[in-house]
């Protein structure tokens, strides 16, 4: 795969219809004469959380500083622009190439010492560098980085090195290559061959066999829909809308083939109305695609039309499920249907339709290019192939990651994590979304691998790909409230199991965390749970209670210390705990004191502290800033 270029670099080779795989390739060869991978290029990541963080305006620094010190001609053509490169926690970041120097919480402020020093000079500014937790020195190179080096990335591949709305730096990137490929060289029943040779399953949360799907939809009669679900809904879950805001035409490519596969010309997006860039970068990528003859009528001149459009939906979790998508599709109420009805046979507009989710269709390409038996190399036999990741939560690097199936929890929470900060204990991992479970870490199941059957085994599921650590000072009873609250929600309502079941769940747990738990509530909490889950009409309800069953079955003690002793031992539910300084622990520092908003701690210095009770409002600054661990949560 060619180094990451600038759009500027190939500016000078005019847009043109390109009228079959043999101009496709010749055109792709001349935006590569045309770039030089030696020339010096900022690469700014503008995914959704560096721009929150404010990378726009580091850019606009940065072009400032290159125009106050004459390199107008040099760099800024080489100023680009890309999706999230994955390493959330850290941005806005900022990569300097071809040196592949990783800068990291740049701010406007640095623009001018970036240019002067590091392009002008080639001096390292060590403090922009990154830092793992164990480590003594920074980290200079962005390959040379843990959180980077330990990961596969083959969704992700692009994503960090294109500009996003610039086609042709996609198609130096291999863009469409794929899809050439098939139209030419293979029959729909072969790329279909191909997805079933390589065993991907859906990435959407089911898991269901992608070449299966796609054989079952291929053999209905009638007009067939490629349907892409971007309705990413979990909480603390943001995959999905990374790949569309960094690597549009990968996504795009994969529902063309598999339009091809079905032998389907019509093709629709789903993307929930909350990611505005992950929108824009859609529509100017199909814009652009149109545009060179990739996507629309008689693609790259072979005859084959696939047109596609982009639907916004509302917001609405339940629509994330394929009935209520499709209902929502067609401009009714999003609410689920019987799964007796199958979408393959019946789905958008009564017609058969294909369903699969943002990341499935990205992987796509890569098993039509490299062939089904290299995809299947890659994981375990269950689950082969990557998985991205959401990582979040109480650990020490926050963003997405990309490792083969079968990566140990172990491997991702402290080898790509960097592990949990402040030196607390890690305490649980909840993983699939608000329907998945809470696993217990690290007494059984830390060295457990990632994969759709390892996970249900100890009552989670792979959903998604959100992941959220917690460390000791979570509140198990808490969360379970949290996720059950979400649900409550997000339920359409249509079925009783779900809108009552959870209702009465939620009232129980909230109960229980305010101090007002009662004997009988754990079991009462279970019986609802096993009837919303077993008579529920979709998937929401039918993995509703989740979150419950997980905290009861691994932390039924803090159940039981919420109920019967009137405590929370995590210090999270404040009708249930107060704070005390340990005499002889403290030191009389002060920092207690100099950091509670309410003024509730006083004492003398070098002597022991206390708090206040009436003045207390509970925030856990005193605790969380303590280096002496004096505090007391009883």
């Amino acid at each position: 795969m060619a180094q990451a270029i600038s759009p500027a670099n190939i500016d000078n080779i005019p847009t043109i219809k390109i009228s079959s795989p043999r101009d496709l390739e010749e055109y792709r060869q001349a935006l590569l004469a045309a770039s030089d991978p030696n020339a010096p290029r900022i690469v700014v990541c503008c995914g959704t959380g560096c721009q929150a963080t404010g990378s726009v305006e580091v850019v606009e620094a940065l072009k400032a500083a290159v125009e106050e010190a004459g390199w107008e001609g040099k760099v800024i053509p080489s100023l680009k622009k890309t999706g999230c490169h994955g390493f959330c926690s850290r941005g806005p970041l900022v990569i300097i190439e071809p040196m592949d120097l990783f800068y990291q919480r740049v701010k406007g402020s640095d623009a001018a010492e970036i240019v002067n020093l590091t392009l002008m000079k080639g001096e390292v500014i060590k403090r922009l560098q990154y830092k793992p937790a164990d480590a003594k020195e920074p980290v200079a190179k962005s390959h040379d980085i843990p959180y980077y080096a330990k990961q596969t990335r083959i969704v992700l591949e692009n994503i960090g090195k294109i500009d996003p709305f610039e086609i042709k730096d996609a198609l130096v990137h291999g863009a469409y290559k794929s899809l050439a490929k098939a139209l030419t060289e293979m029959s729909p029943a072969q790329v279909i061959e191909e997805v079933s040779i390589s065993k991907l399953r859906g990435r959407g949360g089911g898991g269901f066999p992608t070449g299966l799907k796609w054989e079952s939809c291929a053999k209905q009669a009638g007009t067939r829909y490629v349907i892409c679900n971007a309705d990413e809904g979990d909480p603390g879950a943001f995959m999905d809308r990374s790949l569309l805001e960094g690597d549009p035409h990968r996504v795009l490519e994969g529902m063309a083939l598999t339009g091809y596969a079905l032998g389907s010309h019509r093709g629709y997006v789903y993307c929930r109305a909350e990611y505005p860039l992950a929108v824009r970068t859609l529509t100017n990528a199909i814009r652009q695609a149109e545009e060179l003859g990739l996507l629309g009528e008689n693609i790259l001149g072979t005859g084959f039309d696939f047109k596609l459009t982009i639907s916004t939906g509302a917001g609405a979790f339940v629509c994330g499920e394929s009935s209520a998508l499709m209902s929502s599709l067609e401009g009714k109420v999003g609410r689920p249907r019987p799964k007796y009805i199958r979408s393959v046979e019946k789905g958008f507009r009564d017609s058969p339709s294909n369903l699969n989710n943002v990341e499935t269709f990205a992987n796509v390409p890569m098993i039509v290019e490299k062939g089904g038996e290299w995809y299947k190399s890659i994981g375990t036999e269950r689950s082969t192939g990557t998985k991205v990741f959401a990582l979040t939560g109480n650990v020490y690097n926050i963003g997405l990651v990309e490792v083969p199936m079968g990566t140990s929890l172990r491997e991702i929470v402290y080898g790509i994590g960097g592990g949990i900060p402040n030196k607390k204990e890690l305490k649980a991992v909840q993983t699939g979304g608000p329907s998945g479970g809470c696993i217990p870490i690290p007494k059984k199941f830390l060295d457990i691998n990632v994969g759709f059957g390892k996970l249900a085994e100890v009552g989670s599921m792979m959903g998604s790909g959100g992941m959220i650590v917690m460390d000791e000072d979570t509140c198990m009873v808490e969360v379970a409230r949290y996720f059950i609250n979400f649900l409550v929600e997000e339920s359409c309502g249509q079925c009783t199991p779900c809108r009552e079941g959870l209702i009465r769940m939620v009232e129980i747990l909230t109960r229980i965390t305010k101090g007002q738990g009662r004997e009988g509530d754990i079991e009462a909490l279970q019986e609802i749970g096993e009837f919303t889950n077993n008579f529920s009409l979709c998937g929401l309800g039918t993995s509703a209670a989740n979150p419950v069953f997980s905290t009861i079955k691994y932390f039924r003690e803090e159940y039981e210390a919420h109920i019967y002793d009137k405590k929370c031992p995590a210090g999270v539910c404040k009708p249930l705990f107060h704070y005390e300084i340990d005499a002889e622990a403290c030191t009389g520092c002060g920092l207690c004191r100099m950091k509670c908003p309410a003024k509730a701690i006083a004492g003398e210095k070098k002597k022991p502290h206390a708090i206040d009770q009436s003045l207390c409002i509970k925030c856990m600054e005193c605790y969380r800033n303590c280096k002496f661990k004096s505090i007391r949560i009883l």
